[in-house]
């Protein structure tokens, strides 16, 4: 296991057990300063859910207020009639067969693909493929969809997907370390609200059991949500 550097050690030190206010969070984030680039900021929760159960499962997407400071590289599925406005709204690749093609002979080089419904049935045949890289089209978190341009639109922007792990966990991206403090606290305050907003029926007890702010390289903070 490789070692963590002294200056996140003198990091760590400055990191309580208690979790903070958010305020105090993102204070504490925007601290660590000991590395050259602009880190980036995640969210993580930990739920209350059964991730073996189907109908626990949390899984979405949604827009943050603020965007998360960084475009993303997405392709659209689509027949001929789509093509022209999904390369418009930002689609660097967008198609059908030379599309489904030329990912089947190993180009992995994009963020998310959205999809037309009615071409899903060529673009199943990539889930082998996509799927453990969580880049498979799916009406659950708005990358299947009859309006291929606009979901474009949105996830070039910086529209986030979030899906539970296997151990309940949720995470997303939540902006940069260089933010204006009262854009990151917004963006995670519209991150919490909207994941307690799709709490499964079927999860019982208490749902968000802890909250944690992490930057790139440096330790995460406990966040009282």
């Amino acid at each position: 296991m490789k070692a963590k550097s002294k200056r996140y050690a003198k990091e760590a030190q400055q990191v309580g057990k208690e979790a903070l206010s958010l305020d105090a969070a993102v204070d504490k984030i925007k601290s660590f300063k000991g590395v050259k680039f602009d880190q980036t900021v995640e969210c993580v929760l930990v739920l209350g859910i059964d991730p073996k159960q189907a109908d626990q499962l949390v899984r979405g997407s949604l827009s943050l207020p603020h965007g998360v400071g960084k475009q993303k590289r997405v392709i659209a599925f689509c027949d001929d009639t789509q093509v022209e406005a999904a390369r418009k709204a930002g689609a660097i690749e967008a198609g059908t067969d030379e599309l489904v093609k030329k990912i089947t002979d190993g180009w992995m080089d994009f963020d998310v693909a959205i999809a037309s419904p009615r071409v899903m049935g060529k673009v199943g045949k990539l889930g082998r493929v996509l799927g453990p890289q969580g880049k498979m089209p799916s009406p659950k978190n708005g990358t299947v969809t009859d309006d291929v341009a606009t979901a474009v639109a949105e996830f070039t922007a910086g529209k986030i997907e979030y899906r539970n792990d296997a151990g309940g966990n949720v995470h997303a991206v939540v902006g940069k370390q260089n933010f204006d403090k009262q854009k990151l606290v917004e963006n995670i305050e519209a991150f919490v609200s909207h994941i307690k907003k799709v709490k499964p029926a079927t999860a019982k007890g208490t749902y968000i059991k802890k909250a944690c702010l992490a930057a790139t390289m440096s330790p995460g903070v406990l966040v009282n949500v």
